[in-house]
């Protein structure tokens, strides 16, 4: 058995698993009918290269492994140096193309630091050096942290590779989901690599803390766990569900009420929280930045260790194939995936909402939620999210304090003017 932190394989094998195909967005969305109307394409910002296929740990709600598409199997385990090479010249070309000022580029798994971390600095290198000049790359890692050691993050900080780690709270919340294959915990590793990211000389690699909504956790435990390591910036997410396979439980709107509560109604601001701020910007009227809420375009793209074009990887808790484009870095630019019906159904804001959204006051607030919530076989994503009475809860909830807020704000300018 390996020790906590080296490898351990945590992949289950099971059958593969098949739904029916969308039929929206895919079959019916007519993309040139959009372009004659005027609509353009966003180009992609975001790029999310999955450099390793494997996972040293079995996380029970895992969308690329337990879920509807299985493809991982069939590819390659770790990303092979002509894929990358093919992905970086695509980012540079595509930047080019677009005139883009900032790219992002996620470096992802599986568990990326199975590739190891002289491999990912050999990547970060080389998409900087291929950006054309005016074109800033900020790289990234998302990982389960129980690889990371004093040398990984000395090398991660040389060459400015941001950290961001999978957490669910304290040793009782972790080990509900995210064990090895074996049952054995992966708290006591990853407690430690927090414990390093907290660390002044690696506080500037630490991106900050991504965890998934569990309501039988305490929520307010759970979010003072995950401040104890003053993290820069905390997101939740949903776990991924939709309507042909729903959530197993309920409560998970008033989960993040309790967090939105204990974080808003802090004395100062202890972490900024994405999805909260996402959500007051778009009441205040401005725009989102996650496809979680609101009705911004979406300008991420995924390739995977055989090169594949692929939409975001939620999509693989759907149904086979949801994520795929037919189009392969070494044979064809990011422009042509620009033109795909599910990737333009990500990007036309309105036009991609049910009636039944549309009806609602809070859609350009909700959005229909995250795009992979919406799947009904089929149907396709042309439906609210499976999190509806959720999000409107949460929605609901914010816009009363802020409104009261900015309310008891008006008042008082008032009186001193």
């Amino acid at each position: 058995m390996a020790q906590e932190g080296q490898y351990d394989v945590g992949l289950v094998e099971r059958p593969p698993m098949t739904a029916s195909a969308a039929p929206w967005p895919d079959e019916l969305l007519d993309v040139a009918a959009l372009r004659a109307g005027g609509w353009r394409p966003t180009a992609f910002r975001d790029f999310v290269l999955k450099v390793h296929q494997r996972c040293n740990l079995a996380c029970d709600y895992c969308y690329v492994y337990t879920m509807a598409d299985q493809s991982w199997r069939e590819r390659p385990v770790a990303m092979p140096a002509a894929v990358a090479r093919a992905a970086i010249a695509r980012i540079a070309e595509h930047a080019a193309r677009y005139g883009v000022s900032d790219v992002h580029v996620i470096l992802h798994g599986g568990e990326p630091l199975l590739a190891g971390a002289e491999r990912l600095t050999q990547l970060a290198s080389a998409v900087r050096e291929a950006l054309p000049p005016g074109t800033r790359a900020h790289i990234g890692v998302q990982t389960n942290g129980v690889l990371i050691n004093e040398e990984t993050l000395r090398l991660l900080r040389e060459y400015d590779i941001r950290v961001g780690v999978s957490f669910d709270g304290g040793r009782t919340d972790t080990d509900r989901h995210r064990r090895y294959a074996s049952g054995r915990s992966s708290y006591p590793a990853l407690a430690r690599a927090l414990a390093l990211l907290c660390q002044p000389e690696f506080r500037p690699v630490f991106a900050g803390l991504l965890g998934t909504v569990d309501p039988d956790t305490d929520p307010v435990a759970c979010y003072e766990e995950m401040l104890q390591y003053e993290p820069p910036t905390v997101d939740f997410l949903l776990p991924h569900a939709n309507w042909s396979d729903p959530p197993k439980q309920s409560g998970y709107g008033q989960w993040l009420v309790s967090v939105f509560d204990r974080w808003y109604g802090a004395p100062k601001q202890e972490t900024h929280v994405r999805f909260f701020e996402e959500i007051i910007s778009l009441v205040l009227g401005g725009a989102s930045r996650t496809e979680q809420v609101g009705l911004s375009p979406t300008a991420v793209v995924v390739v995977e260790s055989d090169g594949a074009i692929e939409q975001a990887d939620s999509l693989k808790s759907a149904y086979s194939g949801a994520t795929a484009t037919g189009l392969n870095v070494l044979t064809d630019p990011f422009d042509t995936a620009l033109a795909h019906p599910g990737v333009v159904a990500r990007q036309i804001g309105l036009a991609a909402l049910s009636d039944r959204c549309l009806a609602c006051p809070v859609h350009a607030i909700c959005g229909a939620g995250h795009y992979a919530h919406r799947y009904r076989a089929g149907h396709g994503f042309r439906n609210p999210s499976v999190y509806c009475a959720d999000m409107s809860q949460l929605i609901d909830h914010v816009r009363e304090r802020v409104g009261t807020d900015l309310t008891a704000l008006t008042q008082t300018s008032r009186g001193n003017a």
